[in-house]
């Protein structure tokens, strides 16, 4: 596992770089799911993927911005399922975004992911890694990264990141929101899951939602890159992942880009979620 540790700090180093300096500007490539890909998603997509080349414990690789698995290594025993740079819509007005590391065994069901790493991009670039409990790391000045800090999250919190269009929530989810809000949580959304994901965690907690609509009855977020790796972070940082009703690392997607509804926080604010979808 350090092994692929390491290959992801060299990820993280390498596109960071890439986001201060390179063209921010639209490809005229499709990804899989109908999404123009950025010149930066590209660039990051291909990094990551050299990187985790020189790693031989890797199987094969999954990513957000390809249609199926890439092998890698015929004896490896790890599957990495990964978005290089969720959130690279934000980066023309230079908003933080982040990347986001799966690590499964034995298939790409919630239940067999043995870590998840992220990386933020912003002002710092951190790095977290959830194996046992979720340890932070920040980059120096020398290139390299210092632990920080173990993040656990309170049993209930202040904030509240609501996604998806509101014009599309159910009555019951509206209802869900307005009453966290008349509760004196705090609106802290920035459009990107992970610097949304990273706050809550950092600030003690609360709730990040992205709920069925009726534009998108499935959700939006992709289970295998997105979903899961924040669920296993979630909950080893002492807090709960659900789709609404059930909990998300209990899933089993059939095809990579599956989606689904997801809720992470504390869980008090979980609690709040689970008897709204009762």
């Amino acid at each position: 596992m350090h092994e692929i540790y390491e290959a992801i700090k060299r990820s993280a180093i390498r596109i960071r770089e890439a986001i201060e300096f390179d063209d921010t500007g639209y490809s005229e490539n499709i990804n899989s799911t109908g999404d123009t890909q950025l010149k930066l998603d590209i660039k990051s997509d291909l990094i990551i993927e050299e990187e985790f080349a020189k790693v031989a414990s890797i199987k094969e690789i999954v990513s957000e911005e390809k249609a199926d698995k890439t092998p890698l290594h015929v004896n490896g025993i790890y599957g990495v399922g990964y978005d290089p740079l969720d959130g690279s819509s934000l980066i023309d007005v230079n908003l933080s975004v982040g990347s986001i590391f799966g690590i499964y065994e034995g298939g790409y069901a919630g239940a067999n992911l043995k870590a998840a790493v992220y990386v933020v991009y912003g002002p710092r670039v951190e790095l977290v890694i959830a194996e046992v409990d979720v340890k932070m790391y920040r980059l120096n000045k020398n290139g390299e990264f210092v632990f920080i800090q173990t993040i656990t999250l309170k049993e209930k919190g202040k904030l509240n990141a609501p996604g998806s269009t509101q014009m599309c929530w159910e009555p019951k989810h509206k209802a869900l929101i307005d009453a966290i809000f008349a509760d004196g949580y705090r609106l802290r959304y920035s459009g990107g899951m992970v610097p949304d994901l990273h706050q809550i965690l950092l600030k003690g907690g609360g709730l990040f939602s992205y709920p069925a609509t009726s534009d998108v009855p499935k959700g939006k977020l992709r289970m295998i890159f997105e979903v899961f790796p924040f669920a296993f972070v979630y909950e080893k940082a002492g807090g709960e992942a659900i789709d609404g009703k059930h909990r998300v690392l209990d899933l089993t997607p059939s095809h990579p880009h599956d989606t689904t509804p997801c809720f992470f926080g504390s869980t008090t604010e979980i609690k709040r979620v689970r008897k709204c979808y009762e």
